[in-house]
């Protein structure tokens, strides 16, 4: 069994801890992480360009980190580049693919429930560049047809998005036959695997991506640290220039005890996963589902995938209620009503939208994402706070 995280959330109003299931949005920092940060903001505080005696241990640490990463991955540690944010690794590999393309190459594909970091990305590409982009649709599961992908690929395309799993519902994309059909006509892949990582095994080569997105504070690490793999041989236009960090792709004097922590939080999660931690908490996120659909009958529905999405994340959306009432009405519990970036708008999810659910539906929704520290108790006491503040809300509908 998982030992409880040193750090659990506090208290709630009423004096209960908090039950923390927004692991999707942030996770807390794994203590093994902490301490392999720290020497790096202590004794070994050089710059690892540096060559003089103080320089080696933190070029080493930014070594060991790139292998870490890598290995999660099935990576080469060359192919490793670290970067501020997921939203930066995405902006590298999207502006970065399409400027190195040429004037051949202006069009990139992505879908309608992509992140943020993709879309807009896109979206300045199209009014600063003048580059085409096209929006694929997804099912009502959230997924996309590789065959809408093979209509609208051409030999114009320089690069398709498609990010691993949905951060909203969970729901996993079919990567690799959708790379092997943008290679086919000569596009890079790019995927934003920053939920998928280290929640369930991702393999560059069995996915046959060019380029993937994965970042520090989805998996254990702080924020502010993140990774982009670059396939040896992709040429990308970097995003930030100067001195010739991160193979020329990224300026900058590298922050080490944060490429330190980044690794270690990838050493962590591969462990994790070989010891069976994705079943655990699918096991744990089914428990959830059917607490809530036993108290609450045919008032709770599931969004997204039934088998196909990460195991610890569960959507729904409970009739009669809105998602921003629930969770106002449930201090004890942390979740979302939706994706982070969104939360705090009382309009629909784009996602849930884009996958063809009415407003009531989307609006009754909340995104429940279980981590390394969720524990059955967790579990159990958080579906008796949300059935308490439905029943609060909507006494008649019990």
């Amino acid at each position: 069994m998982t030992a409880p995280h040193p750090a659990a959330p506090g208290p709630s109003p009423t004096g209960h801890p908090v039950v923390y299931l927004d692991h999707n949005a942030t996770t807390p920092v794994d203590p093994d992480v902490v301490k392999a940060m720290i020497r790096y903001l202590t004794d070994d505080f050089g710059n690892p360009s540096s060559a003089h005696a103080q320089g080696t241990a933190p070029r080493e640490g930014m070594d060991r980190a790139r292998r870490q990463v890598a290995a999660l991955i099935g990576a080469e540690p060359g192919e490793i580049v670290f970067t501020g944010s997921g939203s930066e690794a995405d902006n590298l590999a999207l502006r970065g693919a399409v400027l190195a393309a040429g004037d051949g190459r202006r069009r990139v594909i992505t879908q309608v429930t992509e992140h943020p970091a993709v879309l807009e990305t896109c979206r300045a590409l199209h009014r600063l560049h003048g580059v085409d982009v096209t929006y694929l649709p997804v099912d009502r599961t959230g997924a996309v047809d590789p065959a809408d992908l093979a209509e609208a690929l051409d030999d114009r395309t320089a690069v398709v998005s498609v990010m691993a799993a949905n951060n909203e519902t969970g729901t996993l994309q079919p990567v690799a036959e959708l790379a092997r059909l943008a290679h086919d006509h000569g596009a890079l892949f790019h995927c934003d695997a920053a939920q998928a990582a280290g929640k369930i095994p991702v393999d560059v080569t069995a996915l046959g991506v060019d380029l993937l997105t994965l970042v520090g504070h989805k998996m254990y690490a702080p924020k502010g640290i993140a990774a982009l793999y670059v396939r040896d041989g992709v040429r990308l236009e970097p995003l930030v220039y100067g001195g010739g960090q991160e193979g020329g792709l990224r300026a900058g004097t590298e922050n080490v005890a944060l490429a330190a922590a980044l690794g270690t939080a990838a050493e962590l999660a591969a462990s994790e996963l070989a010891d069976g931690a994705a079943q655990r908490l699918q096991e744990l996120r089914d428990r959830l589902h059917r607490a809530l659909a036993q108290a609450l009958p045919g008032r709770t529905h599931l969004n997204g995938a039934g088998h196909h999405r990460l195991p610890g994340t569960l959507n729904i959306s409970i009739d009669g209620t809105t998602g921003h009432e629930l969770l106002a009405a449930a201090p004890g519990l942390a979740a979302s009503t939706a994706s982070a970036c969104h939360s705090g708008a009382a309009t629909p999810s784009p996602v849930l939208s884009a996958m063809g659910l009415d407003d009531a539906r989307a609006l009754g929704t909340v995104r429940l994402s279980l981590g390394r520290w969720t524990t059955a108790a967790d579990v159990d006491r958080a579906a008796g706070i949300l059935v308490d503040a439905v029943h609060a809300l909507a006494p008649a509908a019990r």
